[in-house]
């Protein structure tokens, strides 16, 4: 099977990136908790959250690839915080992509 995405700009991939880590009810609540928090350890985490541990560690995980959190492991704990600076490029990518949407709809009539 062939892959196109490099057909794309890399700006483009690299907010479907972003996109697709918090494409799940889960990542999001997880976000969330840590945001308002301030910082968690993982089996906090697990006692708020509808999930198994290891099902809550892969979201973890999927989120700290991504650059949206950060986390350390002390022993058996793992204690992560949102890395600000990434959600809040993130956001400004979000901003700008449906910006620049909504000049294109400004352009046209839809049957």
């Amino acid at each position: 099977m062939i892959n196109k995405s490099s057909e794309f700009p890399v700006a483009l991939g690299n907010l479907a990136e972003l996109a697709k880590a918090i494409s799940h009810p889960a990542r999001l609540r997880i976000l969330k908790t840590i945001a308002k928090r301030g910082q968690c350890i993982c089996g906090e985490l697990v006692e708020v959250m509808p999930l198994a541990q290891s099902t809550v560690s892969q979201h973890l995980r999927e989120l700290k690839q991504i650059g949206l959190i950060q986390g350390e492991t002390e022993g058996v704990k793992s204690c992560y915080c949102i890395d600000w600076k990434a959600l809040n490029k993130f956001r400004g990518m979000m901003n700008d992509f449906f910006e620049e949407m909504e000049t294109f709809e400004k352009q046209q009539d839809c049957c």
